[in-house]
């Protein structure tokens, strides 16, 4: 499986910094104000080194070693422009995301965690991205080995499983019917919009990458996290993933 092939004279459309501001190991939540929250308390020497579209990217340091955040936008469209060209263009070897989900299954309350295994998707991203027919796309087990290590080493609780990655948001439409259409050996314990994009793209590149999840909302429970909550309340996740990329 290769990634489709690219013009010679096509550069990096929607990130605007040089290869060597970036580093090879990035986190990337969602929300470009996320990248900032998490920059700024985060990294060491943080500088803001792609604005274009307000999708904030920034480089500095976490114990010592580089590593950039950058917002992914929501939806796989979005997540497939900058993973591509974080691969592509500037050499990223490792991207973690770092979202909010939805979660499926009773025992899971909000703010658990959610490392996914495996992402499924009913859709044709990946026909379409290069002639894949697949509707499953997996993470770097290094990367998740990483994870859990660190997890384990901080006494955090993860749900490992099959994360379902939709192409709406789910409060707006009826995910129902899409669910009874997984097939009947896959169990789905949350949903989110990102990472089947992701984990298709960087296995194109040969390239290691990896999806922690908080759960913000569930169909079992009332409580349902804020959006001030959803843009600074992560900080578990976060931690888990900066651990875990420099690993």
């Amino acid at each position: 499986m290769k990634p489709p092939v690219v013009l010679e004279h096509i550069k990096s459309a929607h990130i605007s910094c040089t290869k060597e501001d970036l580093a090879p190991y990035v986190i990337m939540p969602g929300d470009p104000l996320r990248a900032k929250y998490i920059a700024e308390k985060y990294l060491e020497n943080a500088q803001l080194v792609s604005s274009a579209r307000n999708m904030y990217a920034y480089t500095g340091t976490y114990k010592g070693k580089r590593v950039s955040v950058m917002g992914s936008g929501m939806g796989m469209p979005s997540m497939s422009i900058y993973a591509f060209e974080l691969f592509y263009f500037f050499g990223a070897e490792r991207i973690i995301r770092v979202g909010t989900c939805g979660g499926l299954i009773p025992e899971m309350n909000v703010p658990d965690l959610i490392l996914a295994t495996e992402s499924y998707n009913e859709g044709s991203f990946a026909y379409s991205y290069n002639g894949d027919p697949t509707h499953f796309a997996h993470p770097s087990k290094i990367l998740n080995q990483n994870i859990q290590s660190v997890a384990n080493e901080k006494g955090k609780k993860l749900f490992l499983g099959t994360v379902m990655t939709t192409e709406q948001f789910g409060f707006y439409s009826d995910n129902e019917h899409v669910l009874a259409r997984v097939p009947s050996d896959t169990k789905i314990i949350g949903e989110e919009m990102e990472s089947f994009a992701l984990f298709h793209i960087a296995s194109s590149f040969q390239k290691e990458a990896a999806c922690l999840l908080t759960v913000v909302d569930s169909k079992y429970r009332d409580t349902f996290m804020s959006i001030e909550e959803r843009e600074q309340s992560l900080d578990d996740m976060i931690l888990l993933a900066l651990e875990a990329i420099i690993r």
